[in-house]
């Protein structure tokens, strides 16, 4: 289990983990509630620097948590000296790509891992799936999970079949 401290800043990377992100915490699936979240609200900014002066110079009692959504392995994430004690990190992979949840959630995992030597994610789902449209985008992934169910058991299947580094947690690993 992942201990989160009160507050609790969820950085996304794109549209498409952001509206996943709302729509689980929307629908209390989450181990932590929008009352929680830094401003209430997910932040897309992924520059640490960033980060701490647009946030942290508020200057907080208690220890942040910082979620990072995102699917990179390796993008750094560096605070400052001053911010590391009173910050943990965790960082939220969604690797290779958002759109392996689109992917499973069509029962097409098995054919995908066939191509993906030579195709990713997103150009599999747009030519192999015939998806249309930005499915990348906020507006595409709450019509496709309209049912909040699929979304959670195609979470769930993600990390049932993939590995990560250590240090590294899935979203399943942040749902009730």
């Amino acid at each position: 289990m992942i201990e989160l401290s009160p507050i609790v800043a969820c950085i996304c990377e794109g549209g498409a983990e952001t509206a996943i992100i709302d729509m689980l915490v929307d629908n209390d699936l989450l181990i932590f509630t929008r009352e929680q979240m830094l401003n209430e609200d997910v932040i897309r900014c992924r520059s640490a620097k960033e980060f701490e002066q647009r946030y942290l110079r508020k200057g907080f009692e208690n220890k942040i948590t910082v979620l990072r959504v995102l699917d990179s392995h390796s993008e750094g994430f560096r605070l400052s000296p001053a911010y590391e004690q009173k910050v943990d990190v965790i960082k939220v992979v969604t690797s290779p790509e958002i759109e392996m949840l689109l992917i499973l959630a069509e029962g097409k995992y098995d054919d995908y891992i066939k191509k993906s030597s030579s195709m990713s994610p997103s150009i599999f789902c747009k030519q192999e799936l015939k998806m249309k449209g930005n499915i990348k985008s906020q507006e595409y992934v709450r019509n496709y999970f309209s049912d909040i169910n699929i979304l959670i058991s195609t979470i769930r299947e993600y990390k049932r079949k993939k590995t990560l580094k250590r240090g590294e947690v899935y979203l399943a690993d942040l749902l009730k």
